[in-house]
């Protein structure tokens, strides 16, 4: 449901070093849970889960902060894309993290 600027492969996108920073900071020794949806792997083997650690949504803090951008791949997300669009519409109008700083936005 979330894609962030690219940092690997030889690509460095806008913003794309402070989304790990931001989800490295979260994450990085802590106990995460993963829960998935109806696939598990996208076509390129990611895997598609929604993340919480301490409580918190990682994939819902990333758009909600402007670290990432909203990535729907079907039928994954169908009962929560609504909910990540509402959540990245409010990043772009308030100028939150990449809505803020980057032209073109790296993610879309």
């Amino acid at each position: 449901m979330v894609n962030t600027p690219e940092t690997t492969g030889g690509k460095n996108e806008c913003f794309g070093s402070n989304a790990v920073t931001f989800n490295t900071d979260l994450v990085l020794g802590k106990e995460v849970e993963l829960r998935y949806d109806v696939e598990k792997q996208d076509q390129f083997d990611r895997t598609l889960a929604y993340v919480t650690v301490d409580g918190m949504e990682v994939n819902r803090l990333i758009v909600e902060r402007g670290f990432g951008c909203v990535l729907h791949i079907p039928p994954n997300g169908d009962d929560r894309v609504d909910e990540f669009e509402m959540l990245e519409q409010t990043a772009r109008l308030t100028m939150r993290g990449l809505w803020g700083v980057c032209s073109p936005i790296p993610c879309n």
